[in-house]
Parts: structure tokens; sequence; C-alpha cells
């Protein structure tokens, strides 16, 4: 049998009132093949038959159409060569008796099955190629759709002919056709060996049902149940069932009574998941993204769906924006990809918000558990049922929005909620998928400002937001990106961890030991993951470049050669595979900023100056800060030679080492210690093929042009976007030293730390507000005491040994000697701080 057919030679096996049906509804449909070529899929000269999940005259229009289209075998041809009854190169799994009413019934496919398997042990040389196609008819909308479409959209109930053809009649341009990879019968015999025929019918019937089951899941969602009764689920569940007992003997109440609070918990929690409201909600969301945004890119999507069919998916995106969770849904649903259910916070359960996004997938969780044993038993059931019915999750394990432009530092609760749902039915593998959100222009942007200045952060309520959407539709924010990042698959990273897991189960007790690790090496690969999927846009660039500037201006010339040189740093020396870089030019970076209003352009007869002025350049520090850690090595690279002519590769190197865990924990980086000296290495040839460095004695020596040469100028432009940083591990270390050991805990420490950036911070005029971060601080101290650098004795206080003071020392290869005194200067001493900063120096915590 030939591999392909033309359209003619196809239509010749048509009968005529089927090629006029055909005909007739050709206008209302418009094929979307999954994958666009499927004969790519298929072996030549290999006889095709084809599998459909439901049994009706318009899926086989619609399947005899698409094969036509792609070129493949008719599925209405008989399949040549082969003794078989069949006149036709194709079967359903199911199909309903009766004409306009009926019920479903199995269409046994056994005996289709049945002839195909006798007829290949009667020839054994011939094969036959089964291929399982799903279609879908309004599963991806668009803006042209009308709204009463929507209730005739795609889902798991089996409809009847009537209704089938109004779907087809509304939604029938909507139409998406699943071509999955095919089976071999010849190979399926082969390995069955001596096994009883009809029994391996009966296997390969089940696969296949299997088989639509998880692609339907994929596309559309999985068959969730009414929500009452997820929630009754919940509440008949012995670990909720313990739990009520307990609160009602604990607080003498009746048994009754603790069960309506915890049915009450269930309702505030549970979504009420509503495929017309996620179908509408996508007309809203386009008309709403298209007057926000220039366009959103979404790349390395190809992955996703590779791995969707047959795994629990887990959505781990960043948290820069409130558009994150609903850009990420809106797309995935535009990509023909199941909506995720979004853990929210109970706080945007608003009046007819909250309804909404409840039915859009949305569950409320409250911001804390402690205190209210029996809701954080409620939540941790309802988290399990869903993962035991397979239902896509997102959540952010930041715990909140990003307000600086940096990955937060994750917290572990639903990781490990998410885990222990899993360990207790491990029906299918769960996959976390990384994504990376990337703006142009925040609409919290000044909100941000605000709140890391000290303002408290404005409650959500429905007027506020209602005034919110008045301002933000009269501006424009720039395009938005969205990258998928490398999964992290569980199941590895429990056998690594813990090769006894699988009989741990839920028992508690067996797994106290390895459960934490597990969490914290989970977390920490998700958030390596989003950084490894950066996109880099014109103003990431634009904002790299001007704030490190001492004054946020840059001639034009300069800044230009600075953005190329970005640029060919992130080209020649890639951070990632998935990390993405804007196609712009320099010059049209530069026109670009100017449109959006980042940078402004001041004439000059000598050449214009690009600057950047107040809130902006505080702004654009967020920006900054989210691509900063694909510039850590260069930047630590080009430090070195600030206050230095020449340095030997081995104390680049030596120091290097001796960084990089802090910068590793705060930027999130990839590698250990040895691949960052590498990474060392190469970024010293690519400054020294670039010309700002020279080497000597064998590449053992490295020395940077006078410093008044361009060389030198761009080396400091990159060494200054990292700077802050290097300047609060010192400020931390030199509060230490200059206290004493025992004198300090680590709270204090933390307040002294803010104090002094804070102070310093307003002498220098430092347009960047997480330099007085208190979580920055934080995380930079915790990491001192996991490296026993610092300890605390009995009483809580630090405690460190004399060397300390000689790292310190090292300080000067890179801050100023006018810059380590400032620092030791305004550095108090703990009988002098008080016992919290001010408000403004409390941004961002």
């Amino acid at each position: 049998m030939q591999q392909h057919l033309s359209p003619d030679a196809a239509d010749t096996h048509a009968p005529w009132w089927f090629s006029l049906l055909g005909r007739l509804l050709e206008p209302w449909l418009r094929l979307k093949r999954d994958p666009a070529e499927p004969a790519a899929l298929l072996k030549p000269d290999v006889p095709v038959c084809y599998v459909i999940e439901r049994h009706g005259l318009s899926d086989a229009l619609i399947l005899e159409r698409a094969c036509r289209e792609a070129g493949l075998p008719s599925p209405l041809a008989p399949i040549r060569g082969l003794p078989l009854r069949q006149r036709r190169a194709m079967f359903a799994l199911s199909r309903r008796d009766g004409w306009l009413l009926g019920r479903t019934r199995k269409r046994n496919p056994r005996e289709a099955l049945r002839q195909l398997m006798r007829a290949l042990e009667a020839q054994s040389g011939r094969d036959v190629q089964l291929v399982p196609v799903a279609i879908y008819v309004g599963r991806a909308p668009n803006r042209q759709s009308g709204w009463f479409s929507v209730l005739f959209s795609e889902n798991w109930v089996v409809v009847g002919r009537f209704r089938r053809l109004l779907a087809l009649l509304l939604n029938g341009r909507d139409t998406v056709v699943h071509f999955s990879p095919p089976v071999s019968l010849r190979q399926v015999l082969d390995e069955a060996g001596g096994e009883r025929p009809e029994r391996l019918v009966r296997k390969v019937s089940r696969v296949l049902r299997a088989h639509f089951r998880r692609i339907r899941a994929a596309v559309i969602g999985p068959d969730l149940s009414h929500r009452r009764t997820v929630v009754d689920s919940v509440l008949n569940a012995e670990p909720v069932r313990a739990a009520i007992a307990a609160t009602a003997a604990k607080e003498r109440i009746s048994y009754a009574r603790a069960w309506r609070r915890a049915q009450d918990f269930a309702l505030e929690i549970a979504a009420d998941y509503s495929h017309p409201v996620v179908r509408s909600a996508s007309f809203l969301l386009s008309w709403f993204w298209n007057k926000l945004y220039d366009g959103i890119a979404m790349h390395h999507l190809d992955s996703l769906r590779a791995i969707a069919p047959g795994h629990e998916v887990v959505y781990v995106p960043c948290h820069r924006s409130h558009a994150d969770y609903l850009l990420l849904s809106y797309q995935l649903y535009q990509s023909g990809i199941v909506v995720p259910h979004i853990a929210a916070g109970v706080n945007l359960n608003l009046p007819v918000i909250g309804p909404i996004l409840r039915r859009g997938g949305a569950f409320f969780l409250r911001r804390s558990f402690k205190g209210n044993a029996l809701y954080s038993v409620v939540f941790n059931e309802y988290l399990a049922q869903l993962v035991a019915r397979g239902v896509p999750l997102e959540y952010f394990i930041e715990g909140g929005r990003s307000r600086t432009g940096r990955l937060l530092a994750p917290r572990g609760g639903m990781l490990a909620m998410t885990v222990r749902a899993f360990l207790r039915t491990p029906r299918r593998p769960v996959v976390f998928q990384p994504v990376y959100v990337g703006y142009e222009k925040l609409m919290e942007g000044k909100s941000y400002i605000g709140e890391l200045s000290g303002q408290p952060k404005e409650k959500e309520s429905l007027l506020g937001l209602l005034r919110g959407l008045r301002t933000l539709l009269r501006q424009r924010y720039g395009r938005v990106t969205i990258n998928f990042g490398e999964p992290v698959f569980l199941t590895p990273l429990l056998d690594a961890a813990a090769p006894e897991w699988r009989q741990a189960g839920e028992d508690i007790d067996a797994r106290q030991g390895w459960f934490p690790g597990v969490i914290d090496a989970l977390a920490a690969r998700i958030q390596v993951n989003v950084n490894r999927a950066a996109d880099v846009n014109p103003i990431n660039l634009l904002a790299l470049v001007l704030l490190s500037t001492p004054k946020h201006a840059i001639a034009e010339a300069d800044l230009l050669a600075q953005l190329e040189l970005s640029k060919a740093l992130l080209e020649e020396l890639p951070y990632s595979d998935r990390v993405t870089i804007t196609p712009a030019s320099p010059a049209e970076i530069v026109a670009y900023g100017e449109r959006m209003g980042w940078i402004r352009r001041v004439a000059h007869p000598l050449g214009d100056v690009l600057v950047t002025e107040g809130d902006q350049a505080v702004l654009l520090s967020y920006f900054r800060n989210n691509v900063l850690h694909l510039f850590a090595t260069a930047a630590w690279v080009a430090a070195c030679f600030l206050n230095n002519r020449r340095m030997a590769r081995a104390s680049v190197q030596r120091l290097g080492r001796l960084v990089y865990p802090f910068l590793q924990a705060e930027l999130f980086l990839p590698w250990d210690e040895d691949g960052f000296v590498a990474r060392i290495q190469a970024t010293l040839d690519f400054f020294a093929q670039r010309g700002l460095l020279e080497s000597s004695g064998e590449g053992r020596v490295y020395q940077r042009g006078p410093g008044q040469g361009d060389a030198a100028y761009q080396l400091r432009t990159i060494a200054r976007s990292l700077l802050q940083a290097f300047e609060r591990y010192y400020i931390a270390i030199a509060a230490l030293v200059k206290n004493g050991p025992r004198t300090l805990s680590a709270a204090e420490l933390e307040n002294v730390c803010t104090l002094t950036a804070q102070r310093l911070g307003m002498l220098h005029e430092l347009a960047a507000p997480e330099f007085f971060d208190k979580s920055l601080f934080r995380g930079f101290i915790q990491k001192l005491r996991e490296r026993r650098v610092i300890w605390p004795d009995a009483d809580g206080k630090l405690d460190f040994a004399p060397e300390l003071a000689a790292v310190a020392q090292e300080a000067r290869v890179i801050l100023t000697r006018e810059l380590r005194h400032s620092i030791l200067k305004i550095t108090p001493g703990a009988e002098a701080a008080p016992a919290e900063p001010p408000a403004a120096a409390q941004g961002g915590a």
C-alpha cells in the first residue's frame, strides 16, 4: 500500500453521499493537525488502520479530510493485501445507539482487532500500523467565535447527534485533530509470544482507551466531578474525619458542629472548574491583553507537550505580577493544553472576582495554617484529591510577588504537601514545570516602589481593582515572554535521596530523616531552572547598562558599545540552551527604550546622552535584577580589575571560590564551585579575545588597560552591576568583626546590616531599594551559618574564628578604600542600633 495518496486518489474511496456531506460541512470546518505533518510519524509502505475514540459520521468526515489534507492513506479505503471483511481502514472504540436519543455503548473493537490479528498471523511477513486519532471540536477558540459557542465546546460528556451538529456549526472552525505515534500490531503479536488471541485483543483495547483518556486529559483537562462531590470526598477521608473528631473533643463541641466547620473550610478552599467559564474568560483576556501588551511570546512549549500526557504536571512560575497566572493559563489554553488549578491567596476571594477565579480553576488558601489544625488537614486532603485525580496544578513557591525583580527564597509548604500527596498514592509520576515570565513594564511598578520605601501594602478590594483597571488601560506595557524551563521529575529526585521512599508511604516517622532535604533540593532545583529559562529583553539590557553608570547617564556611543558587548557575552558564553535573547540591534534597543519612556535623550553638540531619572531609575533596577544572574560570572571577573591593574588567574579563581556559595544562594546559579571556576576561565578568555584584558605568562596573569581607556570603562560598567552584592557581604562581615565574637545575635546582625545599608544608600544616592532589603541580609547570614563561618553560642550570640577578619581584608580587591572606611565608620555597635530599623529601611522584607 502506498504511504501517501493524492487527494483525488483518496476521494475515490468515499461513497457519493459521504463526499456530498463532506462538501456541505467543509465551510464550517477548519482543521488544526497536531502534529502539523503527521505523515512523519508513519513507516512507509506499511498499511495503516486509524482508531478514533467515538463512532460518529462527523468524526469520520473530519478524519477523512484531515488525512486527505495531510497526504495520508484514506480511512475509507480497505486495507489492501490482507484477507479482511472490514471495508474501512478505521474503527471506533465506542458508539451510541438510536438516532436522536440513546445511550452510549462500547462498540466492541475486538472484532476489528481480531480480524487484523488473524490476518497478520496468517501472513507472518505483514504488518499494520494502528494510528490513534483524537478529534476535539471547539477546543481552541478564536476572537471571532460567538459567545453561544461556549456552551458547545469539547468536554468529557458523550453528546448526542443533535448537540454534536450544533458544536460543529458553532465551533467547527476550531477543530483539533491529534495524530498519535502508530502502534505496530506485528510487534504486539511478537512480544505477546504464546498469549491467547482473545486476551491480547482485550489488552490492546484497554491500552487504546487509556491512551485516549490521557490525551483528552492533556488537551481539555481531567474529568472533574461536581465540586460538591470533591468536597464530599475530602470530608469522608480518614485523616479529615480523625481531625474532626479531635477538634470536637478538644473544643468540647458536637461532632456535627466540627464537621460543619470542616465543610465550610473545604467549600472556602475548593475550585469549581467550569469549561464554559474558562472558554468565556479566554475571549475577555484576548481583548484585555491586546489593550495592554504588544504581544505575548512563548518558548520551549514542545518539551511540555511531550511530557504532559501521563504525568501529574505542577507549574511553578516565578511570581512578578498578578498577571502571571492569568497569562500562563491563557497561553496554555490557547495552545491546546489543559488549564491548571491555581493556588491563590484567600485575599483574592473578592466579591464577583472570587467566584470567577474559582470557576477558572483557582482554589484558595490562607496565608498561614498555624493554630488551625483542622483547616490544615482539610487543605492537605483537598490537594491530595487533586493529585490523585491527575489535575494539573500551579502555585508560586516564592510565597508572594517579588518587589525587587529577583527570585525570592523558596518556601517549601506547597511542595511538601504535593510530595506527601504523591507518596500516599503514587499513581502517576509528578513533574514540576518551572516557568519564567518576563515583562518590559509592570502594572504594579509604582506600588512596588512605595512598598520598598516602607509604605504598607495596599489591601486588595473590588473597588481598588476597578480603579486600577481604568489606569491600566491607558498605558501600554510592551511585550511579555513566557519561557518553559527544564522540568524537574520527582521520582529520580526521590530515588537519589532515599531509595526506600516507596516503602515509606504515609509513615511520617519513616521519612523524617530524608524528607526535608528532598523538599529543599526540589525547591532549589526549581528556582535554578526558572533562572536558566530567562528571557533577555531590550529593557533588561538598558537597565543593566544605565544603572551601572554613576549618574545613570551615558553617551550614546558608549551605550551602543556596551549593549553590543552584553549581547555578545550572552551569545558566546551561553548560560543555558533555554535562555532567549532579543534579536534587536543596539540601535534598535535604544530606540525602543525611548519609545517605552524608560530613557530620555539629551541632545549635546559633542554627542547625545541617554539618561534615566527618578522613579524610572528605581523601576529599572527591577528589570536589571531579572537577568542579573546571567552576568554574575562576568561581573565577578570584571570586579577583580576595578582596583587592580593586574591579577593572577589563580587569585581570581581562588577568590571566586570564596564568594561563589553566597552568589549561588542569592542568584540561584546552576554550577558547583568547579563549574564556576571553569566559567571564570571561559570569561577571562572572552575578555581577552575582545581586547578588554591582556594575558601574559602563558595565561597565568591578566592585565587591563589604563583607567581612562574604553576597555577599562566597559569592564567597570559590567562590574558595577553586581557591586552592591559585594558591598552587602562586606557590611555583614565588617559588622561582625567590629562588634567582636559573641556580641550580636543573628537578628541583631540583620538589624545592624539593614541600618548600615540604608545609611550608605542615602549618602551615595543608590537607586536600588533592594540594597537594604532585610531578606538579602538574612539569606547571607544563613549561608554563613550553613558553612560554619559563624555559629551561635549557648546564648544565641554569633561566634566566629579570627580568620574572619582576614576574609574582610580580601574586600580590598573589590571595594575601594574610601567605601570600606565609610562602611566601617557608619556601622553601629549592637548597643547603638535600635531594635528595629525605621520603615524606610524595611523595604522588600
